[in-house]
């Protein structure tokens, strides 16, 4: 008897398969409900006035949730992930590219994840960090293998139990300082440019939100696919910055779990984080294993057992270059879903075949070359890295899409002779 893939990891979810608004909803805010996060919001915290951290929030957020939302159409309209949408526009093979990039961005955000959460709880209870970071990781590694219905209900628990925690520090962290006006009228001993703190928010999260259409494929309709994650992603992604800042504003540690332990809260505090690091580590885990099964055909699972360990053995480098870490995804992940939005709205209009009957053209070099231009772009032109990757990318992939276009039509038009 054949085995049906549940996940529909190579092919496109059918309607019968779609889920409603509210759920739809749930995943994407278990999705954004990410605990480095806040570190990245404790970053901005330390560099920001509070009045200037709420503008850059809601720039950076404003532009993630447009993102996103491109990308969650597209995805609800053709039922397909990022690693299949990406053959329209990269070919079968140019695919391969993208999917590495993003299937080693998500090993390092659980890697990230892994240590976010061992690094605080050994300092706090005297342990041997390695050694928490090795069995929380091989853990993880394991439940996202056999235990995926338990990871669903982990997940509907550890999200409001963040928010609650989370809101809960931010109101004493507010009083430590002196209430709300006290917040208000903070300023950091040092600064952070407007350019350097919109690439820290919109790169805390472009690799994930470029992964939209892995999770949005299973929505019912566009419309509800666009709703759920533009929310999640405002609301989400603004709630765990929040909770970061204004711990770093007011106890001067940008590290969430590092202000709640002072705080009081340390049981608490190791149980919700490790919930909620434990449930998106397993969204980075399945995302991972998608994209490294694009590439060679094997299972996933295989992918997400080698994921897990890879991740756990890296867990400390990546934590210890967390910044660094954004601004690499900064330059290079954007430019992949700006490829694959540039080309369904723009370069399609819309029209991709159905994915069952498409012949893809092994590589569309013109994709490749335009993603590397992106990285190019992000690195040298001055401002924002994500968003120049973003607009660079688009552009010119559209324009030399356009004139590979009008070649094709030249060479494919029938040559007129002369009577003889």
């Amino acid at each position: 008897m054949k085995k049906i893939d549940v996940e529909y990891s190579l092919q496109a979810v059918p309607q019968s398969e779609r889920n409603n608004f509210w759920k739809t909803l749930s995943v994407m805010l278990g999705f954004t409900f990410f605990s480095a996060s806040m570190l990245a919001g404790g970053e901005l915290g330390a560099g920001l006035s509070f009045s200037q951290f709420i503008l850059i929030m809601l720039i950076g957020n404003i532009a993630l949730g447009m993102y996103t939302g491109s990308l969650a159409y597209i995805a609800a309209k053709t039922g397909l992930s990022t690693h299949l949408l990406a053959k329209y526009a990269f070919g079968e093979k140019g695919s391969y590219l993208p999917s590495f990039l993003l299937g080693f961005t998500q090993v390092g955000w659980f890697g990230v994840g892994v240590a976010m959460f061992a690094v605080p709880v050994a300092t706090a209870m005297d342990w041997n960090v390695y050694a928490l970071i090795f069995i929380f990781g091989v853990a993880i590694t394991a439940s996202a293998i056999f235990g995926m219905k338990a990871l669903v209900v982990l997940g509907f628990i550890a999200v409001p139990a963040i928010a609650i925690l989370g809101s809960y520090s931010v109101f004493e962290a507010t009083e430590y300082m002196g209430g709300f006006d006290t917040l208000w009228s903070y300023e950091p001993t040092e600064t952070l440019t407007v350019a350097a703190a919109l690439t820290i928010c919109v790169g805390s999260f472009i690799s994930g939100g470029t992964l939209t259409p892995d999770f949005a494929r299973f929505a019912k309709t566009s419309r509800s696919a666009v709703v759920a994650t533009v929310i999640a992603f405002f609301l989400g992604n603004s709630l765990m910055f929040l909770f970061g800042a204004v711990g770093a504003m007011s106890y001067g540690l940008p590290d969430i779990s590092e202000v709640m332990f002072l705080q009081g809260l340390m049981i608490p505090a190791i149980i919700v984080l490790g919930l909620n690091i434990w449930t998106t580590n397993d969204n980075a885990l399945y995302a991972s294993g998608l994209g490294f099964a694009n590439i060679t055909k094997l299972p996933k699972k295989v992918f997400v057992v080698v994921n897990g360990l890879v991740g756990t053995l890296l867990a400390m480098w990546m934590y210890n270059n967390f910044v660094g870490f954004l601004n690499i995804l900064g330059a290079a992940i954007p430019s992949i879903g700006a490829i694959i939005i540039a080309d369904y709205f723009f370069v399609r209009k819309r029209k991709y075949g159905t994915f069952k009957e498409m012949t893809f053209k092994p590589v569309n070099w013109v994709a490749i070359g335009a993603w590397a231009s992106g990285v190019v772009i992000a690195q040298l032109a001055p401002g924002i890295t994500p968003l120049n990757a973003l607009i660079g990318t688009a552009t010119v992939y559209i324009v030399f899409m356009y004139l590979a276009s009008i070649k094709m039509k030249k060479e494919e038009a029938p040559v007129l002779r002369k009577a003889d």
